[in-house]
C-alpha cells in the first residue's frame, strides 16, 4: 500500500501541499492577530461582510455567463468580461441624459429599469454576435483554436468600444433614491445601493435557478450540456439551445455591470478585465460548469476579498494591505486547485466525460 501511495504523490504534489499548508498557516496567525488586537469593531466587520455579499452577487452573476457557456460547449468564453463591459458603458449615455433632464429625481425606478433594460440587451446581442461570428464556425474544431479566438475576441471588442466611445473614463450619475443608509440598529446600517445590488443579484440568480430545473428550455439545455449528439436525436434544437445559453449569460452580465457601475461609479473600456477574471475565478471556485457552484463562489469570493485584507493581512503588519486583494482572491483560487481541483461543489460534468 505504501508502494502504490509512493507512485502516486510526486514531487510537485508534497511541494503543492506544503505551500498551501504555509498559506493556511499565515492566514491563521494573521487572523488570530488581528482579532486578538481588537483594532476593528463590530460595525466595521458588518459593513466588510454587507460589501463582500454585495461585490460577490456582482461576481456571481459574471461568472454565471462562464459557467454557462463551459456547460454546453466546454469552452471558456474570455470575451465574456467585454459582454460585461459593453452593457454598462453603452447605458452610461442614457444614464447621463435622464440624469440631466432630472428624470431620475421624478422616476427613479423607471429611469433604472430603462438603463437595466439597455444594457442587459446590448450585452446579450454582444453575446450572441460573439456565438454566431467567432464560435459557431469553430463548435467542431480542437479546443485551443476556441481559446484563442475568444481571447482575440475580447481584445477586438475592447478596442472597438474604445474607438466607439473613447479612452476616459465615464463617470456614472449619483441617483438621489440610492443615497443615504437603512439604519439597522445598535450603530448597524446598510446602504441602499447594496441593498439593490443585493436583492437584485438574488432575484437574477433564483430566476435562473428556476429556469434551468423548470422550464422546457432549462430541461434541454441540461440535456445538450450532457450529450449534444443524443439530445439532437431526442428532437432539441442545438444550436437554438447554445443561442439562448448565450442568451442568458449576456443578460445577466449587463444587468451585473450596472450593479457593477451604480456601486463604484466609473465606466471605461477596460472595466471589464479585473471583475472578468474574478468571475472566471468564482466560477473555478464552485466547480465550472456548477450553476450553484458558480453562485456560491461568487459570494465566497466576493466575502472573503472583502475581509481578507482586514483580517487576514493587518494582523502580519502588512501596511495597506487592501491594495493585495487581488492577490489573496487568486491566493484563494490556488488553495482550491490545490485541495480540491473541482470546486467546492464539484464540476458538472457527465460521468464518461469527467
Amino acid at each position: 500500500m505504501l508502494q502504490r501511495l509512493r507512485e502516486r504523490i510526486e514531487l510537485t504534489d508534497i511541494l503543492m501541499f506544503i505551500a498551501g499548508g504555509l498559506i493556511i498557516t499565515l492566514v491563521i496567525v494573521g487572523s488570530y492577530s488581528t482579532l486578538v488586537a481588537g483594532k476593528y469593531n463590530s460595525r466595521q466587520w458588518f459593513d466588510l461582510i454587507v460589501f463582500g455579499i454585495a461585490l460577490g452577487g456582482i461576481y456571481a452573476l459574471i461568472a454565471l455567463g462562464y459557467t454557462l457557456v463551459y456547460g454546453i460547449l466546454r469552452m471558456i468564453n474570455f470575451a465574456h468580461s467585454e459582454v460585461f463591459m459593453s452593457g454598462p458603458f453603452t447605458a452610461y449615455f442614457l444614464a447621463d441624459e435622464l440624469a440631466q433632464r432630472g428624470f431620475f429625481d421624478e422616476n427613479p425606478i423607471v429611469g433604472l429599469l430603462l438603463v437595466f433594460l439597455l444594457s442587459m440587451t446590448v450585452s446579450t446581442s454582444v453575446a450572441v454576435l460573439l456565438e454566431r461570428i467567432a464560435y459557431r464556425p469553430l463548435r467542431y474544431a480542437p479546443r485551443l483554436v476556441p481559446l484563442i479566438t475568444a481571447i482575440g475576441a475580447s481584445f477586438f471588442l475592447q478596442y472597438f468600444f474604445k474607438g466607439l466611445y473613447g479612452p476616459n473614463i465615464k463617470v456614472y450619475p449619483e441617483i438621489a433614491a440610492l443615497r443615504g443608509y437603512w439604519e439597522i440598529g445598535a450603530g448597524f446600517r446598510v446602504q441602499y445601493i447594496q441593498i439593490l445590488v443585493i436583492v437584485a443579484a438574488a432575484l437574477m440568480m433564483l430566476g435562473l435557478h428556476l429556469f434551468i430545473q423548470n422550464s422546457r428550455v432549462g430541461k434541454a439545455m441540461r440535456a445538450v450540456s450532457e450529450d449534444k449528439a443524443t439530445a439532437a436525436l431526442m428532437g432539441i434544437d442545438v444550436d437554438r439551445i447554445i443561442v439562448i445559453t448565450f442568451m442568458l449569460g449576456g443578460a445577466l452580465a449587463g444587468a451585473a455591470g450596472v450593479l457593477y457601475a451604480l456601486m463604484f461609479k466609473q465606466v471605461n473600456f477596460i472595466m471589464g478585465f479585473i471583475p472578468g477574471i474574478k468571475a472566471f475565478t468564482s466560477a473555478v471556485l464552485g466547480g465550472i460548469g456548477n450553476v450553484p457552484g458558480a453562485m456560491l463562489g461568487g459570494l465566497f469570493l466576493g466575502v472573503t476579498e472583502s475581509l481578507g485584507p482586514s483580517l487576514f493581512l493587518d494582523g502580519l503588519g502588512i501596511p495597506a494591505p487592501y491594495q493585495l486583494k487581488d492577490a489573496i482572491a487568486f491566493t484563494l483560487l490556488v488553495l482550491v486547485l490545490i485541495f480540491r481541483p473541482s470546486g467546492i461543489l464539484g464540476e458538472r460534468l457527465a460521468e464518461k466525460k469527467a
